[in-house]
C-alpha cells in the first residue's frame, strides 16, 4: 500500500516544503495539482513549462516521492463552453508534461451541466450527457496514448457520472486501454444513500477491481435528518474505516490511498489511523 495526499492539503507550497512535510508526516507521495501547489504556475495551457515540469519531477524523484496522479480537474459539461475548452486544453497540456513530473495519469471528475458549482442538474442524467463524457474523455485518452500515458476519471453524485454504474458504462463506451478510475466513496454519497456506503463501495470494487488507480480517503458525519453527510478529517467521522479498508485490501493489497480534504493537525492522525488499520485488516 502507498499512502499519499493531495499536495495542496499540506498547507505549504513549493517543492522543498512539500517534500519536507511528506517526510515529517510519513506520507509516500502526492496527488499533484501544480497550479495549486506553486504560486508561479497559472491554470492555463502552457502554464507549466517543460523546464519547470522537469525541475519539479526531478526533485520529487530524487526524494523518493511517488506521483500516482496529476490533477487537472475541469467541467467538460460547463454551459460556458470557453471554460470547458480551457479545461480540456489544460488537461491535454498536462498529458504532455506528465512523464517529466514523474506521473502516469492525469485525472478529472466528469462535471455538471450546472456549471458553477458542480452540483446536480437534471441534464446530467440523460444518455446524451453520458455520450458527451465518453466523447470528451475519449479524445483525451487518445492524446494520452500518443504520449505513452493515461487518464483517470472520477465519479460523483452531483455530476454526470453520478454512480459507479454510470461511470462504468461511460468507460466501456470509450473502450480505451489507458483509462483508470479514481474511486471516491464520499463523492457518491448524498442524503438518500449515505447509510448504504458499504454497498456503494462493494459495487465499485466489483465493477472496476484492479482498474482503480487510487482511492480517495475521506470520512464524514452521517446525518439522520435527511441532510447530506458532512466531510471531516479522516478518522474523525462515522464511517466504518475498518470495513472500508478491509474491502479495499482484499481486492488490491498494493492499493494507492490518497487523503483528500484532510488538513492541518488532522493529517498526522489520519496517517496513523490508516496505517494502523491497514496493518491489521
Amino acid at each position: 500500500m502507498k499512502l499519499c495526499i493531495r499536495g495542496h492539503d499540506l498547507g505549504v507550497k513549493g517543492t522543498g516544503d512539500i517534500i519536507r512535510r511528506l517526510r515529517e508526516l510519513d506520507i509516500d507521495g502526492l496527488q499533484l495539482v501544480c497550479y495549486k501547489s506553486y504560486d508561479d504556475i497559472p491554470y492555463a495551457p502552457g502554464g507549466l513549462t517543460d523546464g519547470r515540469a522537469a525541475e519539479i519531477g526531478g526533485a520529487l524523484k530524487d526524494a523518493g516521492v511517488a506521483v500516482p496522479l496529476v490533477g487537472a480537474y475541469f467541467n467538460q459539461a460547463h454551459p460556458d463552453r470557453d471554460k470547458a475548452k480551457k479545461g480540456f486544453d489544460v488537461f491535454a497540456d498536462y498529458l504532455g508534461k506528465l512523464k517529466a513530473l514523474g506521473g502516469g495519469y492525469v485525472g478529472s471528475e466528469t462535471g455538471s451541466y450546472n456549471g458553477d458549482p458542480w452540483i446536480y442538474h437534471p441534464l446530467n442524467r440523460r444518455p446524451e450527457a453520458y455520450d458527451q463524457v465518453a466523447e470528451v474523455f475519449g479524445r483525451l485518452a487518445d492524446i494520452a496514448a500518443e504520449k505513452g500515458v493515461g487518464i483517470a476519471m472520477e465519479g460523483a453524485a452531483g455530476h454526470v457520472c453520478w454512480n459507479p454504474d454510470v461511470l462504468c458504462r461511460v468507460i466501456r463506451k470509450m473502450d480505451r486501454p489507458n483509462v483508470k478510475v479514481i474511486f471516491d466513496l464520499y463523492n457518491y454519497m448524498d442524503y438518500g444513500n449515505q447509510f448504504d456506503y458499504l454497498d456503494i463501495l462493494d459495487r465499485g470494487l466489483e465493477l472496476f477491481g484492479r482498474d482503480i488507480l487510487l482511492f480517495h480517503m475521506k470520512d464524514c458525519l452521517l446525518n439522520t435528518e435527511g441532510a447530506a453527510p458532512k466531510q471531516v478529517g479522516f478518522g474523525r467521522g462515522d464511517l466504518d474505516k475498518e470495513a472500508i479498508l478491509r474491502r479495499i485490501k482484499a481486492v488490491n493489497p498494493d492499493s494507492v490511498l490518497v487523503l483528500e480534504g484532510t488538513v492541518g493537525e488532522d493529517i498526522e492522525f489520519a496517517v496513523r489511523t490508516i496505517r494502523d488499520i491497514w496493518a491489521r485488516v
